[in-house]
C-alpha cells in the first residue's frame, strides 16, 4: 500500500493495495477496495453513493470515475488508460439548468450506477455512460462508447459499442479457480 492509501480513510481497504501517489481520490469514506488492487498515477476517483472495487483489479493512468452514483467493479476486472466512467449525469430535458456550479433546485443531477462484473476488460479511452452493466468477461474495445448493457463473455467495440463476437470463458474461469486455490493454500501454510 502506498503512503496515500495510509493517509486516506477508506470505508474498507484490503491487503496488497497499491495506490500511486499522483492518484486523486475524493470521498474515500464511501469507497471499499479489495485485495491485490493497483490504482495508477493520474487516476481520478470520486466516491459516490457507493463505490466498491473488488480484488485483483487494475485501474490504469488517466482513468476517471465520476458522477456521484454507484460504482461496482468486481474481481479480476480492469480499466485501461484514459477510460471515463460516469455514474451520474445532468438532466438535459430542459426541466432544470445544468452545470455543477448551479445550486439545487435550479440544477437536479441524475444519479445512477455502473456495474463492471468479473473478468471484464475496458479498453483504452472507452467511455461508459450511467445505467450500464458490463457482464462477466465482457471486453469493450478501445475508444468505444458504452450506452447499454454488455452481455457476458462478449466483445464490443464502436461508438456506440456494438456486439462483435463471443469470448471463451472456460480457461479463464479455470485459471481463477487455480489461483484462488493456491492463495488459500499459501495462507494456510503461512499461519
Amino acid at each position: 500500500m502506498t503512503n496515500q492509501a495510509y493517509n486516506l480513510k477508506f470505508e474498507r481497504i484490503g491487503k496488497e493495495v497499491t495506490i500511486w501517489p499522483q492518484a486523486k481520490i475524493v470521498s474515500p469514506e464511501s469507497i471499499c477496495i479489495g485485495d491485490s488492487v493497483i490504482i495508477d498515477d493520474f487516476v481520478f476517483i470520486m466516491g459516490g453513493e457507493k463505490t466498491i472495487i473488488g480484488s485483483f483489479v487494475h485501474i490504469a493512468s488517466f482513468t476517471s470515475i465520476t458522477g456521484g452514483g454507484e460504482f461496482i467493479m468486481e474481481d479480476f476486472s480492469g480499466l485501461s488508460g484514459g477510460v471515463r466512467v460516469y455514474t451520474g449525469n445532468e438532466d438535459y430535458s430542459g426541466a432544470c439548468m445544468t452545470n455543477p456550479t448551479v445550486p439545487y433546485p435550479y440544477r437536479v443531477p441524475v444519479r445512477s450506477f455502473v456495474h463492471i462484473k468479473k473478468h471484464a476488460i475496458i479498453g483504452a479511452n472507452a467511455v461508459i455512460l450511467p445505467g450500464v452493466v458490463i457482464g462477466d468477461g465482457a471486453v469493450v474495445g478501445a475508444n468505444s462508447m458504452v450506452t447499454t448493457d454488455c452481455k457476458p463473455w462478449t466483445m464490443y467495440r464502436g461508438s456506440p459499442a456494438r456486439e462483435l463476437k463471443t469470448r471463451p470463458s472456460e480457461n479463464i474461469l479455470n485459471l481463477e479457480k487455480q489461483l484462488r486455490k493456491n492463495i488459500f493454500n499459501q495462507s494456510i501454510t503461512m499461519k
